[in-house]
């Protein structure tokens, strides 16, 4: 079971990391020299149908797989082993991106112009460096954290 809940979250990683770096490196910039909010809307639609059930899928095996390096939850913030340590990382890192994500999709979205749109980037570039941020830290969880 656990070779099955690493590689649905791997593919849940690989698919919200992936759509938020072609967002942010390939799609954001052209947006933003043409002051063009309709690309990033454009990927955001399409993107989302995806992108949100892999997130999910991340969140839940994400927990099952925190169960399972730490299984005491209350540890998970408690900092006392690498594992405890990365998973309370991850945790801060998934808090970051939903105030982020609801912030951009009840706030900004529904609002975008091309004025608006340097605020977006802002976020759509700081949710890209969270999910990159989850990839190091999920797999410092693994190899026993982040020291070289």
């Amino acid at each position: 079971m656990y070779k099955l809940i690493v590689m649905l979250h791997l593919l849940g990683a690989s698919i919200w990391v992936g759509g938020h770096l072609i967002l942010s490196l390939g799609i954001l910039p052209s947006a933003l020299r043409a002051r063009d909010p309709a690309p990033i809307l454009a990927f955001e639609q399409r993107f989302e149908k995806i992108g949100i059930p892999a997130l999910i899928v991340q969140i839940l095996s994400g927990l099952w797989l925190a169960h399972y390096w730490v299984p005491q939850h209350a540890q998970w913030v408690r900092f006392e082993t690498p594992q405890a340590t990365l998973i309370a990382v991850k945790l801060g890192l998934l808090a970051l991106t939903a105030v982020l994500g609801l912030h951009a999709r009840l706030a900004l979205i529904p609002r975008l112009t091309a004025a608006m749109l340097p605020q977006l980037a802002m976020h759509i570039v700081a949710v890209t460096l969270l999910a990159v941020g989850f990839v190091i830290a999920g797999s410092g969880i693994r190899l026993g954290g982040l020291a070289w």
